[in-house]
């Protein structure tokens, strides 16, 4: 039977690219997005890949949402955690709000979706979980406090399921990317990105699809034995 993936904020930049990769791969792929109505119809129009909307900082909606899916497609034996925001802000200034909201999404969402999938998982003794990370929670960022807390946030979590998992096989692996050439670094003033790629050895931002690749990898059945591992993909950037 085909495996059943799901990716959160898989309808555009890097989450597009690791859906495209495993629908190639010849997986069910399931992608969850939230608040770009436009963007999901025209991927799901292209690819015929079925999106959902749904909010990863709601529990609620997680479970909810997880259950349906996998009454429709079957289990979901991959997961992708991939769906995150930004809140830029030095901390003198930074909000309450952009604060909260990083954290909640993109560390939070981590727990939200892991927790939706797991008890299947076990029951099954199969998984395989990806949660995507960054460069910028293992090296920092200026005016990234909330960022860089949650990236780093999502390394840990990941080493603590994996040794959760591994006796279950479920594997449980975080990627960090590093700079890539997706809506929400675009939106970065040009002079800074200059600087950011200037502060990269390889002289250029990432493709999506040099992220995916590293992500497929992780959720092959045969990469068993890599567990509670942080794949750096940043082009020299950062060396652990």
């Amino acid at each position: 039977m085909t495996r059943v993936a799901l990716v959160t904020g898989g309808v555009s930049g890097i989450g597009a690219a690791i859906c495209h990769r495993l629908k190639s791969g010849g997986y069910t792929v399931i992608a969850n997005y939230f608040g770009n109505d436009d963007t999901a119809k025209a991927f799901s129009e292209e690819t015929g890949i079925p999106v959902r909307a749904w909010n990863v900082a709601d529990f609620a909606a997680c479970q909810s949402e997880t259950a349906a899916i996998e009454a429709e497609f079957g289990p979901i034996d991959l997961l992708v955690n991939n769906a995150g925001i930004t809140r830029d802000s030095t901390l003198h200034k930074m909000t309450e709000e952009q604060w909260k909201s990083v954290i909640e999404v993109d560390l939070g969402g981590c727990f939200n979706m892991c927790r939706a999938v797991i008890e299947g998982m076990r029951e099954r003794r199969f998984g395989r979980i990806v949660n995507i990370s960054s460069v910028n929670g293992q090296s920092g960022q200026f005016g990234q406090t909330n960022y860089s807390a949650a990236k780093a946030g999502v390394i840990g979590f990941t080493k603590a399921l994996a040794l959760e998992g591994a006796s279950r096989n479920i594997t449980v692996n975080a990627v960090a990317p590093g700079y890539t050439e997706t809506a929400m670094v675009e939106a970065v003033p040009q002079k800074v990105l200059d600087t950011i790629v200037a502060g990269v050895p390889v002289g250029r931002l990432a493709t999506p699809d040099e992220i995916a690749r590293g992500v497929m990898f992780l959720l092959e059945d045969d990469a068993g034995f890599i567990t509670g591992a942080t794949l750096p993909i940043n082009g020299g950037k950062y060396l652990a």
